[in-house]
């Protein structure tokens, strides 16, 4: 099912499987544009998932829990979870998603998951609230946003005429992955510069992982038109970069409270590097805010 949020502005549409960004149009100039991927499932299908309890990939897909085996896939389960709508008005849907038999086969653990989207002008602000209803035992979890955006978003550019655009001089290194996980090998990335230019080759080894970044803005822009879109996310530790591969007409941009295991045998959840703790009856909250041009 569907739910529709509209401005004179912006028309969003989110699903309730995984409460997952399906659509997120600008209305109020010619033509209307789609800035989110359409998911095609020839090429990455879909949209701009949740990722929970778990962000990334785990060794074997398994973690221990008090010394138990779990196996989660990469990203966790409730990207393909029925959320319920629990609140709704003109301008802001809530989802939500609690434990139930099902999830407590792979993560034994209670909790409530909150997605709220808010819009308002050309912004959408996205909320996480995850908190711990158990009276006797912490929760551990990593939460993350992997929306795609349209790449070129108009017809008559390409890929690679676009660009991640800072608000300042940034200098990273990206996090090497190898077969989804941390090798704990580094690879500088930028020094001193305000724009990364896209490219195909730029992810030909996986995403982009960063940690330890000073900035909390990105902005993908063509150098060909005046179309872009902006990310915001004050508070973030994990950043994530990525398309699929030549000729995927998207990037994602994707602010991560949590990263993938490393590279090894499968580790207590507790020392897995990312993981949050929420004590009995304790919340978290998060947000990032997505604007379109």
């Amino acid at each position: 099912m569907q739910h529709t949020l509209s401005n004179t502005h912006c028309r969003v549409t989110i699903n309730t499987k995984g409460a997952e960004l399906a659509s997120f149009v600008r209305t109020d100039k010619s033509p209307e544009l789609e800035y989110i991927w359409q998911a095609d499932p020839s090429v990455w299908g879909r949209h701009a998932p949740v990722l929970f309890p778990i962000v990334g990939k785990l060794p074997q897909d398994t973690y221990l829990h008090k010394g138990q085996e779990y196996k989660l896939p990469q990203h966790g389960f409730a990207r393909d979870r029925e959320f319920a709508l629990v609140q709704e008005t003109e301008t802001e849907l809530v989802f939500e998603l609690r434990a139930d038999e099902q999830s407590r086969q792979v993560y034994p653990f209670d909790f409530v998951l909150r997605i709220s989207y808010h819009l308002h002008e050309l912004t959408l602000d996205i909320r996480w609230q995850v908190l711990n209803p158990a009276t006797d035992q912490d929760l551990l979890f990593s939460i993350g946003a992997h929306p795609a955006f349209r790449c070129p978003l108009l017809p008559d550019e390409t890929f690679e005429d676009y660009a991640f655009h800072f608000d300042h001089p940034v200098t990273f290194e990206r996090y090497l992955l190898q077969g989804g996980l941390l090798s704990g090998e580094t690879e500088p990335v930028l020094n001193e510069q305000t724009e990364l230019p896209l490219t195909y080759d730029l992810f030909k080894d996986d995403a982009l992982v960063l940690k330890h970044f000073d900035f909390s803005t990105i902005t993908v822009r063509s150098n060909r038109s005046d179309r872009a879109v902006r990310l915001r996310f004050d508070g973030f530790p994990y950043l994530g970069l990525w398309t699929k591969g030549p000729g995927a007409e998207f990037v994602c941009v994707e602010p991560w409270q949590g990263i993938a295991g490393s590279v090894g045998e499968p580790v207590e959840l507790t020392d897995k590097e990312g993981i949050l703790t929420l004590a009995p009856g304790q919340e978290f909250n998060a947000a990032y805010s997505i604007a379109v041009e």
